[in-house]
């Protein structure tokens, strides 16, 4: 396949936002294409991603909560949130690279029992300091986990089903927040061990993920891999420096889109933790709203969210997933106004749709960084990628929260400190859905791609390319 000149990439950016004209069949009509063993591994790997994202959510929603058992601010207690986004890619790094050698399962079991072990932690927390050290811990833990869910819940999924399926995988980040706001009203502050329960509770499910993913094997697409390339490197005694060099081989011709990628996520990242992470604390300080009614607008908004991820979702098969992120980007853009300013229970709907349009970007990226991603290294590219976005956008809630302290309203009752962080949140979210526009148009698409293919690169006709490359690399091992 001859390769275009920089020139010729840049002439083809509009004429490729042009929808493909895929129509796809009704939702319904694609799902059921899924047989029992597929829907298995979409529903494990969207379990794993849902409790990472209530894992995650629990600090932001017990800020206030923290910063009064630890005697800090609100901003100190955010570095909580800046550890985990800032360790993440360790995570990715390490886990994907062994989901890549030795399968999706085991790395996966280990990241689940790693939430266990450190959500239990957080929960006998007595100091700032062993706070922020488990929560650096968790960061790595939690880093694992996206690029072995979206791996494992995609890469088997029937063509036509994969946008519809990451819509709805995407929305397990929606569906945890959404469990985190309501098991916080249920277990924050109702007994005498404040906002430590809804850790302890947090540490339960992962097992039951662990049993589910024990029944399970290997993908078919995993395994086919393994074959092929046992076959390719018959007699060849250390197989595991062959999956090496070939990812080598991956990252070093793919280093170019790799760098794409992280800064495509910087940009998603930096959109929902904008919009979010800080959001609860704006309710609660700014507009001083009860936890009931906080708890109905956070729960609105995700649901919003799920509703948003799952219907751009399935539309980026027809309309392509370029297009359908940019033009929700436009519309979330236009919303952050009323998102941010509005001054009463009006913004319930606000939230609904900002979240809708948020969220319905996310749907389209989990199977857009899987169809971009060489096979070899799909994994590692998957989860790197996406959290390095997460370290570059890790300090979005601290510098929100750092910045609204420059913007003080009057004192709220008993003389409590109120800032205005709408302001905020909307100046720099306006900031980021521009950046998300920019990015996702001058950048790459493959809607389509064929998952099977067991190359390096992903390419076809570059394989006797990469496999001269890996056999001399094998050689000089």
């Amino acid at each position: 396949m001859p390769r275009m000149s920089a020139g010729q990439y840049a002439a083809t950016r509009i004429s490729t936002l042009k929808p493909p004209g895929n129509i796809p069949p009704n939702p319904i009509t694609v799902l059921r294409q899924l047989n029992w063993r597929q829907w298995q591994f979409f529903l494990v790997g969207f379990a794993g991603w849902t409790w990472d994202a209530f894992d995650f959510f629990t600090v932001s929603l017990t800020v206030t909560s923290l910063a009064k058992a630890f005697d800090k601010s609100k901003a100190d207690i955010t570095w909580g949130i800046t550890l985990v986004l800032m360790l993440r890619s360790v995570g990715a790094i390490t886990f994907g690279i062994a989901a890549d050698k030795w399968g999706r399962k085991w790395p996966f079991i280990i990241n689940n029992v790693l939430f266990i072990v450190l959500e239990l932690a957080t929960g006998f927390c007595n100091t700032y300091e062993q706070f922020l050290g488990v929560r650096a811990l968790f960061g790595i833990a939690m880093g694992g986990i996206y690029g072995n869910c979206a791996a494992t819940a995609l890469e088997d999924a029937p063509h036509e089903a994969r946008g519809i399926l990451s819509g709805m995988l995407q929305q397990g980040y929606a569906f945890g927040y959404l469990l985190a706001t309501v098991f916080s009203r249920a277990l924050v502050d109702t007994t005498s061990h404040g906002w430590r329960p809804l850790f302890w509770f947090g540490a339960c499910p992962p097992l039951l993920i662990i049993l589910f993913r024990l029944y399970l094997p290997e993908t078919n697409s995993f395994l086919e891999r393994q074959a092929m390339r046992k076959e390719r490197h018959e007699g060849v005694e250390n197989i595991e420096k062959v999956v090496w060099n070939e990812a080598k081989v991956g990252l070093k011709k793919h280093w170019l889109l790799l760098i794409y990628l992280v800064l495509m996520m910087a940009g998603f990242n930096f959109m929902s933790h904008g919009s979010q992470d800080l959001y609860p604390t704006m309710l609660e300080n700014q507009l001083e709203f009860s936890k009931n009614k906080i708890t109905v607008t956070q729960v609105v908004a995700n649901l919003g969210a799920m509703l948003g991820g799952t219907i751009v979702g399935y539309f980026s098969q027809m309309f392509g997933r370029r297009l359908s992120i940019i033009v929700v980007c436009i519309a979330g853009g236009a919303l952050v106004y009323p998102y941010c300013f509005t001054r009463s229970t009006s913004v319930i709907a606000a939230a609904f749709w900002e979240q809708f349009c948020v969220q319905g970007a996310w749907g389209v990226v989990p199977i857009h960084l899987v169809e971009l991603s060489p096979a070899g290294a799909r994994t590692t590219i998957v989860g790197t990628a996406y959290q390095l976005g997460n370290l570059a956008s890790s300090a979005s809630s601290t510098i929100e929260a750092k910045i609204g302290e420059r913007f003080p309203l009057p004192n709220g009752p008993g003389g409590v400190l109120r800032y205005d962080y709408g302001k905020v949140m909307a100046i720099f979210l306006g900031c980021v859905f521009a950046y998300v526009i920019v990015l996702v148009f001058i950048g790459p698409e493959k809607l389509g791609r064929d998952m099977s293919d067991s190359t390096t690169s992903g390419e076809p006709v570059e394989e006797w390319e990469e496999k001269e490359k890996t056999a001399k690399a094998i050689e000089r091992v």
